[in-house]
């Protein structure tokens, strides 16, 4: 009995284990569908049954006859969609608010986006595959309601997601700028592109101190330059004007006149004339055929820090603690326009030709554009954190310049409206700018340390620090004014050591 039963058990043992396939074909069969569904796809132009395609021609030709490579693709595809783009089916609620009001303006554009998506896609294999599962998430529903709803537009996006995942930079790129992405994937493509456009810096040469000029006995506030390119004035603290043979340097004439400190300087172009203003409420006109005062202008209720000629009228425009811009006539000593408005001492004037045709900046931290002829202001430049004490005309572009204290005290605007275009720091209180044509911006500070911009990317390239005259205290090595000459080539400078030094491009 013991001996059949155990035969009867071998028998069956040996029936059974007869049905099992071979292991070695379970091996590779399911090595073959691993590497199909985890490798990459062959192209649309690829064959997937050549011998390029699969190594074992006669399994996976199997597998591919039988219609296993197109479902092992769609499996590749949904394990794709189902592990990488997960995460992304809910989108933030701050996300979805943006994109509550995305969508056609009219009916039908939303349907044609997806049709021409879709044929877009539909070029590559992978791509039928994905319209293919697209068309199957559609069909599941019959009547949707909101969460099926739900699921569906995240099945959608999942989908459009992967085809931008696949596609190359540039048509994802011109997709999203299309307004194929949501707003807050334009705001950071727009943000790349402009980061991509921005300007790069002009090359400028560096610039040297050449030469050190001493002569006068206080502060030198203010210099000028003669519109021949021969020579230029300085004024000071001493009360003296100074003149100064350019190309050496050397002393030619000093006028006297002035009771207090000379804050400002200006030669015409138009006529033989320097005027001059300062710390006495006096503004001079001096005849340089004579080296004489022909002329005064009265008026000034306070010092006057700052004077500018028009370059193509009889005009000039003063400014000072009284907060107010005076606009005199020449000729007459008559004041046309008294140009109100600012509600502290004003620093800095400038003129030119065309609207706005007087700027100033004051210690209210503002600057104005004013209209000369209604002898009204046009803008208030509310930018500046702290007094504004510095500006500069650009010689050739419709721009300026302004200069404050502290954080990123340095700014470009355009004309005529005072569009801001670039900031620049100066970790000082600026005292002076200056620009030449070829697009060098220099600011001067109070602590003496000087800086050179690129003006049109305010890039700086250069960076200093004045060297006190030997025998001054540390603490006067301040820079108060500076102009270029009329080539661009040669930067003067005045600071509070009472010297005067000129700098030059290196060659």
């Amino acid at each position: 009995m013991t001996t059949t039963a155990a035969s009867h058990n071998v028998a069956e043992g040996s029936v059974s284990t007869s049905k099992l396939p071979s292991v070695a074909d379970l091996a590779r069969r399911s090595s073959q569908r691993t590497r199909l569904l985890f490798s990459s796809v062959p192209d649309a132009g690829e064959d997937p049954l050549s011998p390029s395609a699969s190594s074992s021609s006669s399994s996976s030709s199997s597998l591919y006859s039988a219609g296993g490579y197109e479902s092992i693709v769609k499996e590749r595809l949904a394990s794709k969609i189902a592990s990488e783009y997960k995460d992304a089916q809910t989108l933030p609620q701050a996300l979805l608010a943006q994109q509550a009001g995305v969508g056609p303006s009219r009916p039908g554009a939303a349907g044609q986006k997806r049709k021409a998506t879709a044929d877009e896609s539909s070029g590559t294999l992978t791509g039928s595959y994905i319209d293919d599962l697209d068309r199957a998430a559609r069909g599941n529903v019959n009547t949707p309601t909101s969460s099926s709803a739900a699921e569906s537009t995240a099945a959608n996006g999942q989908l459009v997601t992967l085809r931008r995942s696949m596609r190359p930079d540039h048509e994802a790129g011109g997709m999203s700028n299309r307004g194929g992405g949501s707003t807050l994937s334009n705001a950071l493509i727009r943000k790349r592109d402009a980061a991509s456009r921005a300007a790069q810096p002009s090359y400028h040469p560096q610039w040297k101190l050449s030469r050190v000029i001493s002569g006068h006995l206080g502060w030198v506030r203010c210099v000028a330059v003669e519109p021949g390119n021969k020579w230029f004035a300085t004024g000071a603290g001493d009360r003296m004007i100074k003149i100064w043979d350019l190309a050496s340097g050397e002393l030619k004439l000093s006028l006297t006149g002035h009771i207090s400190t000379v804050r400002g300087l200006a030669v015409s172009s138009r006529h033989p004339y320097l005027f001059s203003c300062g710390e006495d409420k006096m503004v001079k006109c001096w005849d340089l055929e004579t080296n004489k005062v022909i002329r005064q202008y009265h008026g000034s209720l306070s010092g006057i820090y700052s004077l500018a000629l028009h370059p193509t009228l009889d005009i000039l425009v003063t400014a000072g603690r009284d907060a107010v811009a005076r606009v005199w006539d020449m000729r007459t000593k008559a004041q046309i326009h008294v140009l109100a408005g600012h509600r502290g001492t004003i620093a800095n004037v400038q003129c030119q030709e065309s609207d706005p045709q007087v700027i100033t900046g004051s210690m209210d931290s503002t600057v104005r554009l004013w209209d000369l002829a209604a002898g009204k202001s046009l803008t208030t430049l509310t930018h500046h954190k702290k007094s504004v004490r510095a500006l500069a005309l650009h010689p050739r572009d419709f721009s300026f310049a302004s200069g404050s204290a502290g954080g990123r005290n340095i700014k470009t605007w355009r004309f005529p409206e005072g569009t801001l275009l670039n900031n620049a720091t100066h970790d000082s209180i600026v005292n002076t700018l200056s620009v030449n044509a070829d697009g060098v911006l220099f600011s001067g500070a109070d602590n003496g340390t000087f800086r050179f911009f690129d003006y049109d990317t305010a890039v700086p390239f250069q960076s200093g620090e004045d060297v006190p005259q030997p025998g001054s205290l540390d603490a006067e090595a301040g820079i108060f004014c500076s102009t270029f000459d009329h080539t661009g080539s040669r930067l003067i400078t005045g600071g509070a050591d009472k010297t005067i030094k000129m700098y030059k491009e290196t060659s």
